[in-house]
C-alpha cells in the first residue's frame, strides 16, 4: 500500500509549512501528494507551486469540483500541470454537493452521475486529441447553440499536444450509484470515510462497474485511494477529542439537512441515531455537544489511531480491505517523520 500526502484546502491563510511537508514527504517515500478545493484556495494552483520543487511525486487533486470549470477548461488545467510536471498529474474530479454547486457556482446540481459521465468523456477527449471536441450535450454541449449563443462556435481541440492521452482520472464517490460509475469510467477512486468493516459491501459496488460492457479498468488495475487520519500517539483519547469536532461539523454542517452525502455515509455504517442527533445540535448552534456527540467507535471506523504497534496492525486492515493508497493529512514535520518508517515498511 502506497502513501499520499493530503494538503487538503486552505483554512483563512495558506498553510505557512506546506512545501517543507511536501519536499519531506517526497523524501520519506510517499508516492503522492494531493490538494483539494472547497470555496476557497484551487486544487491547481498549490500543486503547480509546491510540486515545482519535488521530483518524483505524483500530483493529483482531490478533488476538482465539476462545477467550477467547464469540462474543456479542466482538462486544460490537467495537461498544463502534466507538461510542467513531466507526466506526474493525477485529475481528481467530483461533484461536490448542492449547497455549494448552486450557491457558489451558480450552477444546477441535478443529474450529478450524468454530468459526471459527460465530463470525464469530453476531458478524456481533450487528452486524446484525435480530433475537434464536440459534445452533442445536454449538460456540456460543444460547440454551445443554447440561448444566447451567436451561432458562431467552432470546432477545437487543444493548441498544445497533451503529455499524456491516459492522464489518469480519479473521482470522488460516496453512494452505491456513484461508486459503480467510477469503477466503470475511471482509473481510481478517491474513497473519503473509507471504513474497511464494509469492505464486502465497497467491493460489490466496484464490481457492478467493473462488469459494465466498455468499463475502463479492471480490479487489478484499479487505484483506492482512501482517505484517513493516520495519529501515532501515547494518548489517543486527546486525539480523539480533536477529531470530534471536525466529524460533527462534517456529519452536522457540511451539507444541507435534506441530503447530506457525508452523513449518508455513516448512516450507511449504522449510525443513523448518532448521525441525527449529530446533526439536529449542530444545526441548533450547540457545536460542543454535536462534537461530544460522536462516538469513539465512529471515528475509530475510518481512522487510525495509536502507538505505533497498533497504527503498523490496522495498516495491514485497511491494505487487506483493497485499498491501494493511504492519503493521510500531516500538520507538521515531527508528524510525518513519525510516520516515515510505516512508510518504507
Amino acid at each position: 500500500m502506497k502513501f499520499g500526502l493530503q494538503l487538503g484546502y486552505w483554512m483563512a491563510q495558506p498553510p505557512a509549512n506546506a512545501g517543507e511537508l511536501v519536499r519531506a514527504a517526497e523524501a520519506a517515500g510517499f508516492d503522492a501528494v494531493f490538494a483539494a478545493e472547497s470555496w476557497g484556495s484551487d486544487a491547481f494552483g498549490p500543486l503547480a507551486w509546491w510540486g515545482s520543487r519535488t521530483e518524483r511525486v505524483r500530483l493529483g487533486t482531490s478533488v476538482v469540483q465539476l462545477s467550477a470549470r467547464t469540462p474543456t477548461a479542466t482538462a486544460m488545467h490537467a495537461l498544463t500541470l502534466d507538461h510542467l510536471s513531466g507526466g506526474r498529474a493525477i485529475l481528481g474530479l467530483g461533484v461536490s454537493g448542492p449547497q455549494v454547486v448552486e450557491g457558489w457556482y451558480g450552477q444546477p446540481f441535478a443529474k450529478p452521475l450524468r454530468r459526471t459521465r459527460e465530463y470525464v468523456e469530453i476531458v478524456r477527449r481533450v487528452l486524446a486529441r484525435e480530433a475537434p471536441v464536440t459534445n452533442a450535450g445536454p449538460h456540456y454541449p460543444l460547440p454551445y447553440t443554447g440561448p444566447g449563443a451567436l451561432g458562431l462556435g467552432k470546432p477545437l481541440k487543444p493548441i498544445v499536444h497533451p503529455l499524456r492521452a491516459d492522464l489518469p482520472i480519479w473521482l470522488g464517490a460516496e453512494g452505491p450509484k456513484n461508486v459503480a460509475l467510477t469503477a466503470e469510467i475511471a482509473d481510481g477512486w478517491l474513497a473519503i470515510y473509507f471504513a474497511p468493516r464494509l469492505a464486502g459491501m465497497y467491493r460489490e459496488w466496484l464490481d457492478e462497474g467493473f462488469a459494465r460492457p466498455g468499463a475502463r479498468r479492471t480490479r487489478a488495475d484499479f487505484e483506492i485511494a482512501a482517505s484517513a487520519q493516520v495519529v501515532i500517539t501515547d494518548d489517543p483519547a486527546a486525539e480523539l477529542a480533536k477529531m470530534r469536532w471536525v466529524m460533527a461539523l462534517y456529519i452536522g454542517g457540511m451539507g444541507a439537512p435534506e441530503l447530506n452525502f457525508h452523513a449518508q455515509v455513516y448512516r450507511r455504517m449504522g449510525y443513523e441515531r448518532e448521525v441525527d442527533e449529530i446533526g439536529a445540535l449542530f444545526r441548533a448552534g450547540r457545536k460542543a455537544e454535536a462534537a461530544a456527540a460522536v462516538p469513539d467507535e465512529l471515528i475509530h471506523d475510518t481512522a487510525i489511531i495509536g502507538d505505533e504497534a497498533q497504527v503498523r496492525e490496522q495498516l495491514r486492515v485497511w491494505e487487506a480491505a483493497g485499498v491501494t493508497m493511504l492519503l493521510v493529512t500531516v500538520s507538521d514535520i515531527e508528524q510525518l517523520r513519525r510516520l516515515a518508517p510505516l512508510v518504507e515498511q
